[in-house]
């Protein structure tokens, strides 16, 4: 099939557009390679891609609606956004234009070309204060923290009104702090390891007791792949989650370990925006998505630092 893939420059985008190539289909790539961190690093992951790429903004009507029109994809993946909660408090106008208005062109020039469906990237985030343990699809959700998190729960809303008055089928899947090869530098992960490889301190929010779902690259895109080739309900959302909650002290320990270099860490305020926990209920992805994670914090934690280490040679 032919699958356009927005946000295909990124971390989890260029790995989905590795394994859709390499499984036989046509990609197309939607990206504004912006500057919130090197647009470089963007380049490097899609340098030996065959995909077609467009390097255009998610925000700009016109161009979406060109590109959807001219390329007729089967499937549009729609990962492109303005991501990280921190970053969202202090830029909220910047994150609800990109994330809400963005992911509107997307699901609009799906209905004016006539595609079928679009897979939707959510975030675990939109569980916000929730202390209902592990997160269900089901919960009801009253309050979030943050707004990039307010921005995705309106992305979700807007795909289960387009799939209610147009027929769009929609498969909306909430990320569960994806890591690995590739990661963000920004991200945690990835950052601490930069860190404590060149002998520098680390900021640590809170007091490290904060837990994550922590869930590596391949469980991520095996859930997403599948979602492209789900034919259930009109409208469906998924967790995808490594469904276990992971203290971030325990990742530190598990980085200094591949490193073989101790931390030094610099104890900060929690940060505002910041969730206590994360923890996905995947049962409902293993019942209709076959989605089987199968990568443990204890393997997946080397394997990103390898990868680290490897590039750092390069």
């Amino acid at each position: 099939m032919k699958v356009l893939v927005t946000g295909g420059a990124g971390f989890i985008g260029s790995h989905l557009v590795d394994v859709l190539i390499a499984r036989g289909d046509s990609v197309v790539v939607i990206d504004d390679f912006n500057d919130f961190y090197d647009p470089e690093v963007k380049r490097s992951n899609l340098r030996k891609t065959p995909a077609k790429i467009f390097t255009v903004d998610v925000c700009d009507s016109d161009q979406i609606k060109a590109i959807v029109q001219t390329e007729r994809p089967d499937v549009i993946v729609h990962l492109a956004a303005r991501a990280g909660v921190r970053p969202s408090v202090l830029y909220p106008e910047l994150y609800l234009k990109t994330n809400i208005f963005g992911t509107f062109n997307l699901l609009e020039a799906a209905k004016c070309s006539g595609i079928s469906k679009l897979v939707f990237a959510s975030s675990s985030s939109v569980y916000g204060a929730t202390r209902h343990l592990p997160f269900r699809e089901d919960q009801v959700l009253v309050q979030t923290l943050s707004p990039y998190a307010s921005s995705k729960l309106a992305g979700e809303q807007l795909c289960s009104n387009y799939s209610h008055l147009h027929g769009l089928k929609v498969v909306c899947l909430r990320f569960f702090t994806v890591y690995g090869p590739r990661q963000r530098p920004d991200l945690s992960i990835h950052k601490f390891t930069r860190l404590i490889a060149n002998g520098k301190p680390i900021e640590v929010y809170g007091d490290g007791t904060v837990r994550r779902d922590f869930t590596f690259i391949d469980d991520t895109i095996q859930g997403v792949v599948n979602a492209i080739d789900f034919e259930g309900a009109p409208f469906e959302i998924f967790n995808l989650g490594e469904n276990q909650t992971v203290e971030l002290n325990d990742v530190i320990r598990l980085i200094e370990k591949a490193l073989g270099k101790s931390a030094v860490i610099d104890y900060q305020p929690p940060a505002p925006g910041d969730m206590p926990q994360t923890y996905a209920d995947i049962s409902k992805a293993s019942r209709l998505l076959n989605y089987r994670p199968t990568t443990l914090i204890e393997d997946g934690i080397p394997r990103f630092v390898d990868w680290f280490q490897s590039i750092a040679k390069a």
